[in-house]
């Protein structure tokens, strides 16, 4: 079975970095998108960036320029380097799993429902 642990959350202050891990297990990479998510408080699940299975990547506009998406193949590992981080940053950090990217679905690569799997999260605190 496919899953899914994230790490490397914790407590930074604004202007920091921050890079979250993803180990995966039991995933096949040739036609499978990665992404990552998070849940702020009274906020709904919101998709932050995603790595579709040809290598092209898709940021939301509050990650464009900040975070970069990123796969250790040999490490069975998706990473998120997160630089001058905000406190509206704040959140619970998740990683996702499409485990058969369709074709033409790049237009849905930020959207939680095109994925299969989850993590169980990884929290992320900025403080000003």
């Amino acid at each position: 079975q496919v899953q899914l642990a994230e790490s490397g959350g914790g407590s930074v202050q604004a202007g920091g970095s921050l890079t979250l891990s993803c180990e995966t297990s039991g995933y096949q990479y040739s036609r499978s998108r990665l992404a990552w998510f998070r849940n702020a408080p009274w906020k709904e699940r919101e998709g932050v960036s995603a790595l579709g299975h040809d290598g092209i990547t898709t940021y939301s506009d509050s990650a464009k320029g900040r975070f970069t998406i990123s796969l250790d193949k040999a490490n069975n590992t998706l990473y998120l380097q997160m630089n001058l981080l905000r406190p509206e940053d704040t959140a619970m950090y998740y990683c996702a799993a499409d485990l058969f990217e369709s074709a033409g679905s790049e237009a849905r690569a930020l959207m939680r429902e095109e994925y299969d799997r989850w993590g169980r999260g990884t929290q992320v605190t900025v403080s000003s």
